[in-house]
């Protein structure tokens, strides 16, 4: 059995001290000043959260295993306080068919240590020109994206929202027009939100907007949730609240798709996030190798790394400076994630799984590059100095993470 004693959690959007006994793979018990001859770990000044969920990560495998496997990068997200993540289908074979999502879904099977429920495509070979098999494993996944590359094909988005509305499965959008592939400008983004809540309306399945960046494509989804539509939700990236274009000076750790942008569409994120538009907090972590991100800016590819500073990130800038409250942060990064994807619960109550992460709220601390546990090492936080690193990441009952090593 194993006791986290003295910690914090949080309870009506305060913090209060509890000691939680955990039983095997459950949370046997929440209370004060519990004691016995248990596995002892003292959380003092530390907030204890049901353990984070993120619904966008790049694994790479398989394909592409030379920038991350399903093994480092769920090490990686262990560090980061994450206990499931969902990751996105451009792989080599993507997972378009039943046979390929089995492959991915064995590795994820041997190799993971966390929860992982992988996305599959919403085209074949993500390329828009025919839909991908969704009737054959529609049962293995819980949302399809063409992430990475988008969806130019309207038709055939339209055939697969329809056919995911049946299966109650998320289609999950790059929202990027074809148009605007090269240049990556703004307009590219508002134009495909646009069109495609309107398609979401008129279809009514689940639709969630992946890594939204623009004032502009935030107030359409901002008046579609007026308007009554629940069924269209949307993310941000940590990194298009805390950075912004002026910051990337041909940095290729600064480059990824959607690009940062202006300051005014870094504020009007957090606006999002404030006032519930936001539904969810994704990393969008997308790991390469350093050759990769070597090259000169133009031919760098897009992306940088996002599991093992999400939760410092918002808890320094967002939490700890007041813009948000407790509640709000793990609606963000627990709640709303299982709701909106309908992934298995968690909350941190007794009789349910000890997926269970502590913070090190009052402790600030500069991340390194040497501390970083991806396989690749693309990250623009290095050098930057946070509160709200991982003490412990328990996943079902067992210690997968202990300050700064993970516990094979």
């Amino acid at each position: 059995m194993i006791l986290l004693k003295n910690g914090s959690i949080v309870k009506d959007n305060k913090l209060i001290k509890k000691d939680i006994l955990i039983d095997k793979d459950k949370i046997v018990k929440i209370d004060i000043n519990i004691d016995g001859n248990y596995e002892t770990y003292d959380c003092t000044d530390m907030l204890i959260t049901p353990g984070l969920v993120d619904v966008h990560v790049h694994f790479r495998e398989p394909g592409y295993e030379y920038k991350e496997t399903i093994k480092s990068g769920t090490i990686a997200a262990s560090k980061g306080g994450i206990t499931t993540c969902m990751p996105m289908p451009n792989l080599n074979p993507v997972p378009d068919n039943r046979e390929n999502l089995l492959k991915e879904i064995e590795i994820i099977n041997k190799d993971a240590v966390i929860n992982c429920f992988p996305y599959g495509s919403i085209t074949k070979g993500e390329l828009a020109k025919e839909a991908s098999d969704l009737d054959s494993f529609h049962d293995l996944v819980k949302a399809i994206s063409d992430d990475g590359m988008g969806n130019h094909n309207v038709e055939i988005l339209a055939s697969q929202m329809i056919k995911a509305k049946e299966y109650d499965i998320v289609v999950a959008s790059h929202s990027e027009d074809l148009k605007y592939l090269k240049t990556k400008e703004p307009e590219g983004e508002i134009l495909a939100v646009k069109r495609e809540v309107e398609l979401a309306k008129k279809i009514g399945c689940k639709y969630h907007f992946c890594h939204l960046s623009t004032k502009e494509s935030l107030d359409i989804v901002r008046q579609a949730k007026k308007e009554g539509y629940k069924n269209i939700t949307c993310e941000i990236a940590p990194h298009h609240l805390v950075l912004n274009k002026n910051l990337v000076n041909l940095n290729p750790n600064y480059k990824m798709n959607p690009p940062l942008r202006s300051d005014g569409d870094r504020l009007a994120c957090i606006e999002a996030l404030i006032d519930g538009t936001c539904d969810i907090i994704a990393t969008d972590h997308a790991p390469h190798s350093e050759a990769e991100k070597a090259l000169e800016f133009l031919k760098a590819p897009n992306g940088i790394l996002g599991v093992e500073t999400m939760f410092p990130i918002i808890y320094t800038e967002f939490v700890k400076t007041g813009i948000i409250g407790y509640d709000r942060m793990l609606d963000l990064m627990v709640y709303n994630p299982i709701k909106v994807f309908n992934l298995p619960e968690r909350r941190l109550e007794e009789g349910y799984t000890a997926d269970i992460s502590v913070f090190k709220i009052n402790e600030s601390h500069t991340y390194s590059y040497g501390e970083i546990l991806s396989l690749s090492k693309n990250s623009p936080f290095i050098g930057r100095t946070l509160n709200g690193f991982t003490y412990l990441t328990i996943k079902s009952g067992k210690v997968i993470y202990k300050g700064g090593t993970y516990e094979k």
